[in-house]
């Protein structure tokens, strides 16, 4: 039996969690996991005062991930998604447990021309959705800000950018690659890429 591993990677605000979902319909049993949630489990439960403790919590979310994905292939999940940002940081954990648990690995990296993400980016994280824990260095459950443009914890253009590009977000493969320019959404291809997708997993 075939077993998939199915990771959405490239910079953010490349439209990420929006394939979640469409992967979720495509294939109904597949479990998600994204380092994300674990970080905002770890905000509202135990919350940060500093940015020394917000890096402390984000290692330990990075635990929690990691262990909850190899559980998930020690159960074997015939198809387990996950999505974010990823760069040479995560393969080799990635690696070894693809490797040791007989997953094939498909990355489907979304990239888009620079200013465009930063457009969505700077507007993301003044969006009320966004949560609080993301933008700010201290952060406990029920916090709220009204004027997002004042959170302390905010990344400028020039940030973004030396992230971006030491990170290489646009670089990361592991697997099988299919590459998708998502520079405008209206012009994106999703049921083609569903197609395709549907087409590399043998069930």
């Amino acid at each position: 039996m075939q077993k998939y591993l199915i990771l959405l990677a490239g910079c953010p605000c490349t439209g990420k969690t929006y394939l979640v979902n469409q992967l979720q319909q495509q294939f109904k049993d597949s479990f998600v996991i994204t380092p994300d949630e674990a970080k905002i489990l770890y905000a509202e439960s135990v919350g940060f005062n500093c940015k020394a403790e917000k890096e402390a919590l984000e290692h330990k979310a990075w635990q929690f991930y990691y262990g909850v994905l190899k559980l998930y292939m020690d159960a074997g999940k015939k198809v387990i998604i996950s999505e974010y940002p990823f760069s040479d940081k995560q393969k080799k954990q990635l690696s070894e447990f693809t490797e040791q648990y007989y997953y094939q690995v498909i990355t489907l990296r979304l990239v888009a021309d620079f200013d465009v993400i930063w457009q969505r980016r700077y507007q993301r994280d003044r969006s009320p959705e966004r949560h609080l824990s993301h933008i700010m260095q201290h952060y406990h459950y029920g916090d709220a800000l009204e004027n997002r443009n004042l959170a302390d914890d905010l990344i400028n253009k020039d940030q973004f950018y030396q992230v971006c590009k030491i990170r290489r977000y646009d670089q990361f493969v592991l697997g099988k690659l299919l590459e998708v320019d998502v520079t405008d959404f209206a012009k994106v291809d999703y049921s083609g890429l569903l197609n395709k997708l549907k087409q590399m997993v043998k069930l």
